[in-house]
């Protein structure tokens, strides 16, 4: 009996322990909307949108507000995107790569100048 009893117990534990974790439902949403996936399903939604005002499915006035709140949200989506990118590049290796962009131009401006 007491057995049953630690097993049941044990087996809603297992089972509501994930509802109570808000943490991590907040932490995957948001890693979601960040994602590639997410910026497409937003372009997707505004496409839609266009769509459905250009049918006049919905209301002039509410395709307005609508836009106006997807492209919000892609803006975002696309600021902390550019954010992150910023942050990957190395500056040792952006210095080599303008070096070896001057180099170039260097080299072509004296061939162009030297086939005169």
């Amino acid at each position: 009996m007491v057995f049953t009893a630690v097993l049941v117990l044990s087996c809603l534990f297992l089972i509501l322990a994930p509802l109570f974790k808000w943490d991590s439902y907040v932490q995957f949403h948001s890693n979601e909307q960040n994602s590639a996936i997410g910026k497409e399903v937003l372009f997707s939604t505004l496409n839609e949108l266009e769509f459905e005002y250009r049918m006049e499915k919905i209301s002039e006035n509410d395709y307005k507000k609508l836009k106006k709140q997807y492209e919000s949200q892609i803006s975002k989506v696309m600021k902390t995107d550019e954010l992150k990118a910023e942050k990957t590049v190395d500056p040792s290796i952006l210095a080599e790569v303008e070096r070896e962009i001057e180099a170039t131009m260097k080299l072509n401006k004296e061939k162009k100048e030297g086939g005169r």
